[in-house]
């Protein structure tokens, strides 16, 4: 793995302490001025090496989103059913999403936004969610585990089934009615049974 240039360290440089004031004030009340003023940089060298604010906030949303879709595709990657992988996925996001909201408010603010807004990061996250669950239901249907048929069809259906507990917007709104986290797991589990008995018995 080669060493990244200079210029590629002060990016990485801005991209830490720009997550580091994000966690600490906020994406929208962090400045670029607030940035370059921890790096006893100028604005105007910031803008160097970032084109707008927006270009480093997706660069923050996506070193956050890489890291849940990484951890995803470890899961989705391990031996076993492809039953149990599937339920291993669903917590995943279903865990992570609760983790974010009660320890990293303002970074689970930042990827709601980005989510409402359609960040091009985003559509990014949603190509590996639906790739790592297409491949566990393809390998599923390739060993008998489930009825033969369109793994991406069944991920996008996963996807669907699962947005209650996996977007970020709407485990908010859970939370605000008074849901608590234990409930939301047993009402996602309900319906995974449910899509789960699904792929194995098949769509005519």
């Amino acid at each position: 793995m080669t060493e990244p240039n200079a210029s590629e360290q002060t990016r990485l440089r801005i991209a830490d302490v720009a997550e580091r004031l994000f966690r600490t004030m906020g994406y929208q009340k962090t400045a670029v001025a607030d940035i370059a003023r921890e790096l006893g940089m100028s604005p105007a060298n910031i803008y160097r090496y970032f084109p707008s604010k927006s270009a480093i906030n997706e660069t923050i949303a996506d070193r956050l989103l890489d890291g849940l879709a990484s951890a995803g595709e470890a899961i989705a990657a391990r031996p076993g059913s492809a039953e149990a992988r599937l339920f291993a996925l669903a917590e995943h996001f279903r865990a992570s999403e609760i983790e974010l909201f009660f320890t990293e408010r303002r970074m689970h603010d930042m990827v709601s936004v980005a989510m409402t807004e359609h960040w091009g990061v985003i559509e990014r996250f949603i190509g590996r969610y639906r790739a790592m669950v297409a491949a566990v239901v393809a390998e599923g249907m390739q060993r008998g585990e489930f009825a033969a048929g369109d793994p991406a069809l069944a991920a996008d259906a996963f996807k669907h089934a699962m947005l209650a507990w996996h977007h970020p917007v709407m485990v908010q709104e859970c939370l605000r009615m008074g849901i608590a986290a234990e409930q939301m797991a047993a009402s996602m589990e309900t319906t995974l049974r449910l899509l789960v008995a699904g792929l194995k018995h098949g769509v005519d």
